[in-house]
């Protein structure tokens, strides 16, 4: 294995692979919690979705890319914080780096790219977004300094 991966913005010629990940990463959380199940149409919503990403300019999305194979991907968005100082956030939406390519310090400087690409975006703070009962997030996001600052609380419907 390489131990110097890449880690670039990604193109359409990522798209195949950026979808995967994602799917994968949206399965992973579906088993954190049911309210998390993911929909029949998960590969098309998935191209759709990473497409359209790479196409917008308020969005970021990163590959990691090790041997000629993407093993990993991000999704940002610079979003306005209308009520809040400082006024743009970089939200790290989606994360996903394959298994056997964890505790190597990849994840860490995915994450460091992701914030300088955000800071040169005009974002003055970062923010990720994970499924709360995700344990394995929560402590990597909190030894990278991050903090929890909002929570998001959720109560099925009867159909």
């Amino acid at each position: 294995m390489n131990p110097n991966p890449i880690i670039r913005r990604a193109s359409e010629r990522d798209l195949d692979a950026i979808v995967d990940l994602l799917v994968r990463n949206k399965r992973l959380n579906e088993e954190f919690d049911p309210m998390l199940t993911v929909t029949d149409e998960i590969a098309e919503v998935a191209r759709r979705y990473a497409s359209e990403a790479m196409r917008d300019p308020n969005s970021l999305v990163l590959v990691c890319e090790e041997g000629g194979r993407v093993v990993g991907f991000l999704k940002a968005d610079v979003i306005d914080r209308l009520f809040y100082e400082p006024r743009r956030e970089g939200v790290i939406r989606e994360f996903y780096l394959l298994p056997e390519f964890r505790r190597r310090g990849i994840g860490r400087t995915m994450i460091e790219k992701a914030m300088e690409e955000l800071r040169s975006m005009g974002a003055g703070i970062i923010t990720a977004e994970f499924p709360s009962q995700h344990k394995i997030a929560v402590s990597f996001y909190e030894n990278l300094g991050f903090r929890p600052i909002i929570s998001k609380y959720a109560k099925e419907v009867i159909r």
